[in-house]
């Protein structure tokens, strides 16, 4: 059961290519997920509370000033870069939108996994996409109104009461979940990842469906914007991350959390406040991070593997 659970984590950038293909070529097989979007990153949000624990939080505490690093990076590299690729390429308002959306979102979850892939400091990627989740309800909001305000409404109170709805209760009732019925937790932890996979793959299914039309129009736009803004992201993040003299698994982790975004978070609240077509950022994103995580994952695990060999002949 843990292979076969492994393994379709493991595979889930191809699942999500998949269904977001599904989506496009019969969207009607997956309009249907559209009101239930908010309710399934719920469930995500709640899945990866129960893998916290009260420790978790104590190693905040132990290196506050690293993960603060990263938290910094978070949420001033790529609310500030998805604002420049919006001004860059003069996107319309209903894109704009959706770009800084990706942007002001915490940390993705499947940051954890690629961060282990790729040898980094898992610890510390968890501490970041905890403390960014939890700082989500009062953050996001702000940055998109201060940056996203001049084209189009948006209404800051409104989007921190969801975001506390579908972010911060149901990764609170997690963690009490994990603190008060830990043997439960125990048991069933093999198949969080997996549930977690089944809830986001079918959540970018859902909002390719629903804006299937306007994404045929601006697909390959968009895709350029979501490599570029993913790949500052991942470049500019391990950089500050050297600038503050972090060691390389640091480093390469901050470098993943902060390019790395929660986009089903970005796609959920495109659909609530603004259109599908605002959700089309997030979706694609959704698809692409998975795929640039992993190969950023098998770079940095082969380098590591190279310099151990090269630190073997030296040493024979």
């Amino acid at each position: 059961m843990a292979k076969i659970c492994k393994t379709i984590v493991d595979c889930m950038a191809f699942l999500v290519v998949g269904i977001a293909v599904l989506g496009v070529l019969h969207p009607p097989a997956l309009t249907w997920v559209g009101p239930y979007i908010p309710w399934m990153l719920g469930l995500v949000m709640f899945g990866m509370g129960m893998t916290l624990s009260v420790e978790d939080f104590r190693r905040v505490l132990r290196q506050p000033l690293t993960v603060g690093i990263g938290v910094f990076a978070q949420f001033l590299l790529m609310p500030l870069i998805a604002w420049g690729l919006v001004k860059a390429f003069a996107l319309p308002p209903e894109l704009a939108i959706g770009v800084v959306l990706v942007g002001t979102c915490p940390g993705g979850t499947a940051s954890n996994v690629i961060a282990y892939l790729a040898k980094g400091d898992v610890a510390l990627s968890v501490s970041m996409t905890m403390v960014t989740t939890l700082l989500a309800p009062l953050v996001t909001p702000a940055l998109t109104f201060l940056l996203a305000g001049a084209w189009i409404e948006v209404s800051m109170a409104a989007m921190m009461i969801s975001i506390a709805q579908m972010v911060l209760a149901p990764v609170l009732l997690g963690l009490l979940v994990h603190h008060y019925c830990g043997g439960f937790v125990a048991r069933i932890s093999p198949l969080l990842p997996v549930f977690s996979v089944a809830m986001i793959v079918t959540l970018v299914g859902g909002v390719v469906a629903l804006s299937v039309g306007k994404l045929l129009d601006v697909g390959a736009l968009m895709a350029a914007v979501v490599i570029l803004h993913n790949g500052c992201g991942l470049g500019l993040g391990y950089l500050l991350a050297k600038i503050c003299k972090l060691d390389s698994r640091k480093a390469r982790t901050v470098s993943i959390e902060v390019g790395m975004q929660n986009s089903g978070m970005a796609a959920s609240l495109a659909l609530l406040y603004f259109s599908p077509a605002a959700a089309i950022p997030g979706a694609i994103f959704s698809v692409w991070h998975n795929i640039s995580g992993s190969i950023a994952a098998n770079f940095f695990a082969r380098r590591d593997e190279k310099q151990e060999n090269a630190h073997e002949v030296l040493s024979l």
